[in-house]
């Protein structure tokens, strides 16, 4: 089983709290979603899953939050060992 990176673009975070809104409903839309993270610094999020996500069910629920998710993409994703080796 493959993991995938999925990173979104994000318009709107302006704080830490803004971050955690968009981590809650990153968690809430996407159940197995491990290793999110936003950062209202680079305007994007990330999160890990073995599956694909249903993109536009994402675009929607961050949308109800009050944000702009821009770009989706998801790619393979390869953990680096010990030291990023």
């Amino acid at each position: 089983m493959s993991t995938l990176k999925t990173t979104l673009t994000i318009d709107g975070m302006m704080c830490g709290m803004c971050e955690a809104h968009i981590c809650d409903v990153i968690r809430k839309t996407v159940p197995d979603a491990r290793k999110v993270a936003a950062s209202h610094k680079k305007g994007e999020a990330s999160f890990l899953t073995e599956t694909a996500v249903d993109e536009e069910k994402l675009r929607a629920a961050i949308a109800e939050t009050g944000y702009l998710c821009t770009l989706v993409t998801t790619a393979p994703y390869e953990k680096k060992g010990l030291f990023g080796r």
